[in-house]
């Protein structure tokens, strides 16, 4: 097992659609941000973010339901996210990449109004209190977001954690910022059912369904004026 992990970890550094900075080079003007769709993709689409995307299957199923539109993975182990890079190569997806870091440093990857669309799909709820900061709907993730966000950019959470999908809500409503749509159970808008919502199912939601577990789904933009 841990030698399989070395050579995905030898192998994604020689896919030119993974980017894996140092902690340091991030933190220090990194290299691509503000530049991703002139200099890095090569074009002026929109960039859509995955948050935590494990294997990156949303990010591989919209590259390829998209094409004008720039799709970028995030997650820290690299090992998962060779899944997703072995993938994009398979299917030659030129508008498809994977960035390897902590998603708390969001904001020093991406510019002011950069990004146009953040998905976050099955993060870990932190429902202990001492785990809080460390959510991904915090109020200061939602601050970074809405600071790499343009001003009508769109954030959809999709989870199986009924706690995460109720705590997002009460904090959003607590700050003013508009919800879209929030579903308890997915399988149960049989309208939308053509959309990747109900298309793309990442590893984690298999597992979660074979628990007998719901899906849930929020997508809401921040308030024109919120701080």
């Amino acid at each position: 097992m841990a030698r399989r992990k070395l050579a995905r970890f030898e192998e994604n550094k020689e896919f030119e659609h993974v980017i894996e900075p140092s902690r340091e080079a991030v933190l220090n003007d990194f290299k691509w941000k503000g530049k991703w769709k002139k200099e890095f993709f090569g074009n002026d689409y929109p960039i859509v973010l995955e948050l935590g995307c494990g294997k990156g299957e949303y990010t591989v199923a919209m590259a390829k339901n998209f094409p004008e539109q720039n799709f970028i993975g995030i997650d820290i182990k690299g090992a998962r996210i060779w899944h997703g890079a072995q993938n994009v190569k398979e299917e030659n997806l030129p508008n498809a990449a994977f960035l390897r870091t902590q998603i708390e440093l969001i904001d020093h990857c991406f510019a002011p109004g950069e990004v146009s669309e953040i998905w976050i799909t099955f993060p870990d709820p932190q429902i202990k209190h001492k785990r809080s900061k460390h959510r991904l709907t915090h109020p200061d993730m939602l601050k970074k977001y809405q600071q790499i966000l343009q001003e009508d950019g769109l954030v959809h959470l999709k989870t199986d954690s009924e706690f995460l999908h109720g705590y997002t809500i009460g904090l959003l409503e607590t700050l003013g910022h508009p919800i879209e749509e929030a579903w308890f159970d997915i399988d149960l808008q049989v309208v939308n059912r053509k959309n990747l919502l109900h298309q793309v199912t990442t590893h984690y939601e298999e597992l979660f369904r074979e628990k007998g577990k719901t899906i849930t789904y929020l997508r809401f933009r921040f308030q024109k004026d919120g701080k």
